[in-house]
């Protein structure tokens, strides 16, 4: 509660919360915005027999199900920010652009341009999907069709745009923070189908869900706290008239770097060839056709699924954390400083040293992010619950999120504690 009251009292932290309430609730108007000539009944009984579908809906942050203006969320932007982070992994040319601010603001610019065709090529997917289940449209002419696509391509524009007005807020990241909203806004919905259908048989699929829970939430908590400390040593020299120096410090590297945006990349890339293959499955060439076929009948086998959804989930972990850490610019630092490992030398013995920790620790933590990801999926495989899915991962993101808007509120108020 003193926590609470310090934050209320502080006139930016209290505007910024405010304003970031204020975007959810447009985020959320917007997400009962219907696209013009949609059926939402027929639609309704697709999405709540169809589990790929309930994923998507999740990661739309709960505006799929409704097919509204923002129906695809701000997944067109992650892919499109992967794309980038990807081209700095393998192109110099970026590489060399995210050292600099100016460079990484064109990147910037260049996320949000390419999201608009994104964003068109996955609306005209979403549609081509939901027409494979049945007729939404009511007179599915061309004209209704393309005023979906403009109109769903410009909703999520305006969620990107609305993301990155609360990402300058500094409380948590915007489009985590639109996803978060989505999910908790859909929660009631779930609790309350879960409580009409239960009766007595279903006790043991409810302790199994309590228990995954409870191991997802103290997972995340874990991951995110847990860190190791490198000791760092600066030796004295002199400066001007004064021995300066002498002082140590340490490098925290922690378990899982990435936090939830592994788990964000994993699905984006579990759903890409699905929503691909729809654009085949009435190809007139025999061999695109079928294909697509096989793609759609091997993403729907549950092992597979499982399997493919573990890997791409350690193997994000791994490549978001090369993204964000350099073991030979933060060696160059401590150098630059005067600073040193105990036991290591200076320069490169200090970067190979770095790399070869925060491959250890990386190993263990994406290894258990990666389990804790599919450990709903293989609670379902003995409960036939297919809530399970949707709920662990709702779960998984919004502990992470939860976690990093807390860390940077509280940062903000030590910082105006030192500034008074």
């Amino acid at each position: 509660m003193n926590t609470l009251l310090r934050i209320w009292k502080t006139k930016e932290l209290r505007s910024s919360l405010i304003f970031v309430l204020l975007m959810l609730v447009v985020f959320r108007i917007a997400a009962h915005i219907p696209v013009p000539g949609i059926d939402a009944t027929a639609l309704a009984q697709v999405f709540s027999k169809n589990q790929f579908l309930g994923l998507l809906n999740i990661f739309s942050g709960g505006t799929l199900k409704n097919f509204s203006i923002v129906a695809m969320g701000v997944m067109p932007y992650i892919t499109a920010s992967i794309i980038f982070q990807l081209f700095g992994m393998i192109i110099p040319f970026f590489e060399e652009l995210q050292k600099e601010e100016s460079g990484r603001q064109k990147i910037n610019q260049w996320t949000r341009l390419l999201t608009i065709p994104l964003s068109f090529i996955q609306a005209y997917s979403l549609i081509l999907l939901l027409s494979q289940q049945g007729q939404f449209f009511v007179g599915a002419q061309v004209s209704t069709i393309l005023f979906a696509i403009v109109s769903m391509t410009a909703g999520t524009v305006f969620l990107m745009w609305i993301g990155e007005l609360i990402s300058e807020k500094n409380i948590g990241n915007g489009v985590s923070i639109i996803i978060l909203a989505g999910i908790v806004a859909g929660l009631p919905t779930i609790l309350s189908q879960s409580l009409v259908v239960y009766d007595k048989s279903q006790l043991i699929t409810l302790i199994l869900f309590i228990a995954v829970v409870i191991v997802t939430v103290v997972g995340i908590v874990i991951m995110n706290e847990a860190q190791r400390n490198i000791p760092v040593q600066y030796a004295r020299h002199i400066q001007g008239s004064r021995l300066a120096g002498g002082s140590s410090s340490h490098i925290p590297i922690r378990l899982n770097m990435g936090g939830v945006i592994p788990i964000i990349f994993a699905i984006s890339i579990i759903l890409f060839p699905t929503v691909l293959a729809q654009f085949f499955m009435n190809a007139k060439t025999p061999f695109l056709r079928t294909a697509a076929i096989q793609v759609l009948q091997i993403f729907q086998n549950q092992l597979f699924y499982g399997i493919a959804y573990f890997l791409l989930v350690f193997l994000f972990a791994y490549f978001y954390t090369s993204v964000i850490f350099h073991p030979d610019q933060v060696a160059e630092n401590i150098q630059k400083q005067g600073g040193f490992i105990p036991g290591i030398r200076p320069g490169k013995h200090t970067a190979d040293y770095l790399s070869f920790i925060t491959n250890r620790i990386l190993l263990l933590g994406a290894t258990f992010l990666a389990v804790i990801a599919v450990l709903p999926l293989v609670v379902q495989h003995f409960t036939g619950s297919q809530s399970l899915v949707i709920g662990g991962t709702s779960i998984l993101i919004i502990v992470a999120v939860v976690i990093d808007s807390v860390k940077q509120i509280g940062a903000q108020l030590t910082m105006r504690e030192y500034d008074i």
